[in-house]
């Protein structure tokens, strides 16, 4: 078999292998999506009438539009976080050193994590937007291409955060130790426009949540969905996704690919 059959070959087989053990043992990542189902819940039904009327909306219907995308990347963060305390797990259980010594393609087992962890945050995303639907989130006005579109951006933005994730797996002594490193991915979405607008920030916030990848990201999804809006947020999301994808990759790579002491 070629190189390409052989990567491609170990790459499914761990892919099978992850998507087992979370089949097997969903208690991390349904922990993981409790926290923005409980926040959009929150938000919506506690605060709903109120930032509501802060962002301008006649009800808690405009809101309830206003937050479910912000919610959705919100989503990604939080499910990537399991990814770190898989990796970890693998790397201080001994099985990495095990597969170390079989003849299997030596990048297989990140990209194994990789691709399962896209596939576990595509599934989430999925299912909140079906919470968010059932409490009267609507999509009326975008096409078919803004559709693939918003598709495609959560995809990519899934992607960037599992490389980052990764590389914070392989560093961490242990799984608690990936946790607490990878609580970022689900900090910064509270930290941009998510739930308010950048405008009705203070001053000295604003730079905060306007330079980090989530705000653009949930710009440009709310524009897909909504028809707001979009302006350069598109570009820089993307620019986002692909620096932090590269980035991911290579921090992840070059750690995996040290020899262990």
């Amino acid at each position: 078999m070629s190189s390409l059959s052989l990567a491609v070959r170990d790459s499914s087989t761990m892919l099978r292998r992850n998507l087992l053990h979370a089949r097997r043992y969903p208690s991390l990542t349904l922990n993981l999506l409790l926290t923005p189902i409980m926040l959009l819940l929150l938000f919506v039904y506690i605060f709903g009438d109120t930032m509501s009327a802060g962002i301008g909306g006649a009800d808690r219907s405009d809101y309830i539009a206003y937050i479910v995308p912000g919610i959705l990347m919100m989503t990604i963060g939080s499910t990537t976080i399991g990814t770190a305390v898989s990796v970890s797990t693998d790397m201080t259980e001994g099985i990495i050193a095990r597969f170390r010594t079989m003849a299997i393609h030596r990048g297989s087992v990140i990209v194994g994590h990789v691709i399962g962890s896209v596939l576990q945050s595509v599934a989430s995303v999925v299912l909140v937007g079906a919470v968010g639907v059932a409490i009267g989130f609507r999509s009326t006005d975008a096409t078919v291409l803004e559709w693939l579109a918003a598709f495609g951006l959560l995809v990519l933005f899934a992607m960037a955060l599992t490389w980052i994730a990764v590389g914070m797996g392989l560093v961490s002594p242990n799984a608690e130790a990936a946790s607490n490193n990878a609580m970022p991915l689900i900090l910064l979405p509270l930290l941009s426009s998510a739930f308010v607008p950048l405008d009705t920030m203070p001053g000295w916030f604003q730079p905060v949540a306007e330079y980090q990848p989530f705000t653009p990201a949930i710009e440009t999804l709310r524009g897909l969905l909504l028809g707001t809006e979009i302006g350069n947020n598109g570009w820089i999301a993307i620019a986002w996704c692909l620096g932090l994808a590269v980035l991911g990759y290579r921090w992840s790579t070059a750690r995996f690919n040290d020899d262990p002491k």
